[in-house]
């Protein structure tokens, strides 16, 4: 007889999700076939109706695609979908508004603005991000680098939307081919941007804090400086580049129209050392952003260390075999 009883049918095993660990390649696929082609109906009927489509597909395109990359490797226990979409939309847009308030008080552009852009903006998303993530009950430095990134991709997109705005209107009218540009930029370096500078925040974070309140920790306080540090020489690194061009190679008459407040004309080779510096210069921040998120992933996959073994011996529990003492 069957142990489920005659005429009983063993119980179904309730449906289980698979894992999906290369969905992330279907949504960047698919997206970019619908971004390609909105593009190409766009330029080909000059419909204006399609530019908010255009917008919203070149700036979450490849932000999302991060963060279903994120998921699929460190997704799990509590970090379900609907709580790393939360931290990419809320923590995206309280990042964005909250930034953008307070830099309002921000002087003219300056050395001082860029800092000053840095502190407000991987503060405000560390913010964010603990808001999101206060009910979880669960934090680790695995699930702080995931939902870090979420928060940090998803202010990506909605200030990259901003941006491509913008390039797309000028005075003569709307320039498509400026809001593609911004667009295909500004999503090839979003992986070295926001979204790297509040994983490696968050996970500090989470590791500091575990299970319990919010903890600022030295450690959490550096990690939040040396983010913004490295946010603001991305930011300024337009400027830092112009100044080693001129500190290089610069001419007596060009050091005197700077002096006057005036802009002198570059030559060819200084616009070529120009552009040079300036990728070096952002490459060297990503490879330093880059290099501090590996050191964190791998501390992440460490198993975590065996409970302290309880000494022996006079004043200590007695171990097998050993008469206590009277």
């Amino acid at each position: 007889m069957s142990a489920y009883g005659a005429g009983a049918s063993p119980p179904i095993p309730p449906p289980t999700t698979p894992a999906q660990p290369r969905a992330w390649l279907t949504i960047f696929t698919a997206g970019l076939a619908l971004w390609v082609l909105t593009v190409l109906v766009t330029l080909l009927t000059g419909n204006t109706n399609l530019v908010p489509t255009l917008v919203l597909l070149g700036s979450f395109l490849l932000p999302v695609t991060y963060v279903a990359w994120a998921f699929a490797h460190g997704g799990g226990g509590e970090l379900t979908l609907p709580v790393v979409a939360q931290a990419f939309f809320v923590g995206g847009v309280l990042g964005v508004l909250a930034a953008s308030l307070l830099e309002t008080y921000l002087l003219a552009p300056s050395p001082w603005m860029y800092v000053g852009v840095g502190l407000i903006e991987e503060l405000v998303k560390l913010l964010a991000l603990a808001y999101v993530a206060r009910h979880l009950r669960r934090r680790s430095l695995r699930d702080g680098l995931v939902l870090g990134a979420s928060v940090g991709f998803g202010f990506a997109a909605f200030e990259s939307a901003g941006y491509a705005l913008n390039a797309l209107i000028t005075v003569r009218g709307l320039d498509l081919r400026a809001l593609v540009e911004t667009e295909i930029l500004r999503g090839l370096l979003a992986p070295v941007g926001h979204g790297l500078w509040t994983a490696i925040a968050g996970g500090v974070l989470f590791a500091a804090s575990g299970a319990g309140r919010w903890r600022i920790t030295a450690g959490v306080a550096w990690t939040y400086l040396a983010v913004a540090a490295l946010h603001a020489l991305w930011d300024s690194m337009h400027g830092i580049a112009v100044l080693l061009t001129m500190v290089l190679t610069g001419t007596s008459y060009q050091y005197r129209l700077l002096q006057l407040g005036y802009l002198p004309r570059p030559s060819p080779a200084q616009v070529h050392l120009f552009t040079l510096l300036n990728w070096i210069g952002l490459v060297v921040v990503a490879l330093v952003g880059l290099a501090w998120l590996v050191a964190l992933r791998r501390a992440a996959e460490l198993p975590p260390p065996p409970p302290p073994v309880p000494p022996t011996g006079p004043g200590g529990p007695a171990g097998p075999g050993t008469a206590p003492i009277a």
